[in-house]
């Protein structure tokens, strides 16, 4: 019983500690696709850093996440683990181009949680740690907790990094409808939080196989 309890508390750390760092390392990725694109705030500001706490939401990083591991812990349920935190900041007006600057801040933090899903992918599909505790709880946790935010985040619902995304891509011919989410954001938000993930849980579960080749 102390065995399985201890496993089971490990587990719940485990999961914390990954989503922490994977969203910590996507808002620095916001950060430096921001200072490349010719904008250093994020860097002014000690933001370019993996150390988490100048990072730490205490709702978003640590609050929400424990909640929704501990839900999941005691109801048996999917885990749909989701979690922010604080949004490095930038000023688009630095930026070399405004639309085009925007549209790749946006991407990268997403992209930085796929390569990370990649990189552990292909650290499982080549063998590393093969049939130890690292390649068969770790790694995959990994990868799942990065495809779930790149995803989520890539979701044209503002304040969403997939609704400056379409901004980039679509300029004025988005403009429009997104002033109407962002008219009404807090209840177009709610209600994705709510039954967004019958949406995008597909898309995360189709990726992972296709990276894990199950």
């Amino acid at each position: 019983m102390s065995l399985v309890w201890y496993t089971g508390r490990m587990s719940l750390i485990f999961y914390f500690l990954v989503l922490v760092f994977s969203v910590i390392i996507h808002e620095v990725a916001h950060g430096y696709a921001a200072k490349i694109q010719g904008d250093d705030t994020a860097e002014v500001m000690g933001r370019l850093t993996i150390n988490p706490i100048p990072h730490i939401d205490p709702f978003g990083s640590v609050i929400l996440p424990l909640f929704l591991i501990i839900i999941s812990s005691l109801t048996g349920g999917s885990l749909f683990l989701f979690g922010w935190a604080k949004p490095v900041p930038y000023n688009p007006l630095k930026l070399k181009d405004l639309r085009w600057g925007q549209f790749w801040v946006a991407i990268a933090g997403a992209a930085a949680n796929f390569c990370l899903a990649i990189l552990f992918a292909l650290l499982v599909r080549f063998g590393i740690g093969a049939g130890g505790p690292v390649s068969l709880v770790m790694f995959p946790t990994i990868i799942l907790t990065n495809l779930m935010l790149g995803v989520f985040n890539l979701m044209p619902v503002p304040p969403l990094d997939g609704s400056k995304v379409l901004a980039g891509l679509l300029g004025e011919r988005w403009a429009g409808a997104e002033r109407f989410l962002m008219s009404n954001s807090l209840v177009v938000l709610l209600v994705f939080m709510m039954f967004g993930s019958y949406l995008i849980m597909p898309i995360i579960s189709f990726l992972y196989k296709i990276l894990l080749g199950v």
